[in-house]
């Protein structure tokens, strides 16, 4: 997916982002990122590189390092907090630390009628969100009620209902089964949404999204096409990225080449 014209400014821009903890642990050193609206982007790393850290940055979780965060031009400070917050639509890797309400529907339409929506426009808010990821037909049903890969479905609608600019997953194939996570994959091609997926799961990363990012140890090691990273044999060894036993990204014809 490429950018669309004109001049835009970038979904995400990240600019000599460093972060230190509390107790001294130094998770970032100088991170520059940049995504373009409507771009998919991977972001790789073995675990303890900085991922998480990075990723809590992008809607103002985690503050005060050194350096710039920007999200559609808009700057993650204390004062645009509440619009950012809109902005960067989150799903965790659990969906049950985003699913608390008694049916579907009222998880989805929490973000929005915290915003204000109500009336027919909150209701057409979520049936579009639920209908974007398949799962309308069950929109009076409790979520503890509906499989894990529903719920994780579920989760990622009340992320759209917010109409985000840009969508960040943590590991979104994770404990799904090989239909599921197919289904999913079917949704998020068809989102018209920068996303950024922070993911282990390397086919997935080749299979939906074109770039690739490898954070290790705080700072970015590598940036270029998926299957450009993943074909690098040393590169992957190098920072502790392991495909799965018998898949060769090689074997694989890459769009638009």
């Amino acid at each position: 997916m490429t950018s669309h014209p004109g001049n835009r400014a970038p979904s995400l821009a990240v600019h000599q982002l460093a972060f230190a903890y509390p107790d001294g642990h130094q998770a970032l050193f100088g991170v520059d990122l940049t995504i373009a609206p409507g771009e998919r982007v991977a972001l790789l790393g073995p675990n303890g590189a900085g991922k998480t850290t990075l990723v809590l940055h992008l809607n103002g979780i985690l503050t005060a390092g050194h350096g710039t965060v920007s999200v559609a031009g808009l700057p993650v400070t204390k004062d645009n907090m509440l619009e950012i917050r809109r902005r960067v639509g989150i799903v965790f890797q659990d969906p049950d630390d985003q699913l608390f309400m008694p049916t579907v529907r009222e998880d989805v339409a929490f973000g929005p009628a915290n915003l204000g929506l109500r009336g027919d426009e909150l209701a057409e808010r979520v049936r579009h969100a639920l209908d974007q990821v398949g799962m309308l037909a069950l929109i009076d049903r409790p979520p503890h009620h509906l499989s894990f890969g529903q719920r994780r479905r579920v989760a990622v609608a009340t992320v759209l209902a917010m109409q985000p600019e840009i969508l960040v997953l943590d590991e979104p194939s994770s404990n799904l089964d090989p239909a599921s996570r197919r289904e999913l994959a079917d949704i998020l091609r068809d989102l018209e949404l920068t996303t950024l997926m922070v993911t282990h799961d390397l086919p997935y990363a080749l299979e939906l999204c074109a770039r690739s990012v490898i954070l290790d140890e705080g700072v970015i090691v590598a940036n270029g096409p998926t299957h450009d990273l993943l074909c690098d044999q040393e590169l992957m060894r190098s920072h502790r990225l392991e495909l799965p036993f018998g898949f060769d990204p090689k074997s694989l014809a890459v769009p638009g080449r």
